[in-house]
């Protein structure tokens, strides 16, 4: 048991990065948790919005060998004119088509670790951060949706000397975000919108408990890098990076913001993954008005960087 919270050795991600350099100070291996409470429209990482495993087919990688149909242990794949169908519901994730097929064509959105094997990973990657801020940075989705297993992770990283961030919306209970600010020695803290009624418009969430949360962790001393994702047409207007900038001035040792410029680079994992992506209709971030933010923002006394 690790305080509030019962420790868990399995969890479920979508993706372990190494090598990162844009999830926190200097190099880091950045483990991508599955699952989150928002549905931002610009989410740049679909596959780590739902808890659940699934397996996917691109057709267009498709050569017709019907490989896949032949070792599938519940048919769940039938062959269609345009590619190999499946059926979901029989479907066990067992991942015998995504091994088979010589053309890649299937892929599964995430799996079941233990927190061993993850380990066994970023401690390949100890030599790269020592005599650095480099470490192990858990993203996602969103890693505080896996309490028990997070904070296993950052448990056992603590005990290695390693550097630990956690990527959060920061939509969590403010107990529990809490105690794992014990176990954690930065937070990368998004802030998307400071009208609540635009934030659950764009996010699905209100944003009151966020914001709270992070007075809180202001407040108790625990260090914190916050980030606004720029967003054109939806959180980029002078009166929103004003309240951005008004707020985050107003927060204990908090000096500096990172402002993030839109791209849609996400777009194709969408239609991979059949879902709607709602950012479609949202341009690529005006360098202009990437300037204007900045400017805004460094107007309440703020250190402002481009990216982070």
């Amino acid at each position: 048991m690790l305080g509030l919270c019962p420790a868990k050795t399995q969890g479920t991600i979508f993706a372990i990065k190494r090598y990162a350099i844009h999830d926190g100070p200097d190099l880091r291996t950045t483990v991508f948790f599955k699952g989150c409470p928002l549905s931002c429209w610009w989410c740049h990482n679909p596959e780590g919005l739902s808890h659940d495993i699934r397996m996917v087919t691109m057709q267009d990688k498709c050569v017709g060998c019907g490989e896949c149909m032949e070792v599938c242990p519940n048919a769940a794949l039938k062959m269609s004119p345009t590619g190999p169908r499946r059926n979901d519901a029989a479907c066990t994730t067992c991942g015998m088509c995504e091994e088979t097929c010589p053309a890649l064509a299937h892929e599964t959105t995430g799996c079941t670790v233990d927190a061993d094997a993850v380990l066994e990973i970023i401690e390949k990657d100890q030599v790269f951060f020592n005599g650095s801020q480099g470490g192990v940075t858990f993203s996602g989705g969103e890693p505080l949706a896996q309490p028990g297993f997070l904070l296993e992770l950052l448990r056992r990283c603590g005990k290695h000397g390693l550097h630990r961030v956690v990527d959060t919306s920061g939509f969590a209970e403010n107990t529990l975000l809490l105690h794992v600010a014990k176990e954690t020695d930065l937070f990368l803290f998004d802030l998307k919108h400071m009208d609540t009624a635009q934030h659950e418009r764009v996010t699905g969430v209100p944003n009151k408990l966020i914001l709270q949360n992070l007075q809180s962790l202001a407040r108790q001393g625990h260090p914190v890098q916050i980030r606004l994702p720029l967003i054109p047409g939806i959180n980029d207007d002078d009166k929103n990076l004003k309240a951005t900038g008004a707020f985050v001035a107003g927060l204990t040792g908090v000096s500096g913001i990172d402002v993030l410029p839109y791209h849609s680079i996400a777009k194709a994992k969408y239609a991979k993954l059949g879902m709607e992506y709602k950012g479609a209709g949202i341009p690529k971030s005006d360098p202009a008005d990437v300037q204007r933010a900045v400017r805004i923002l460094e107007g309440y006394g703020l250190k402002v960087r481009i990216g982070g």
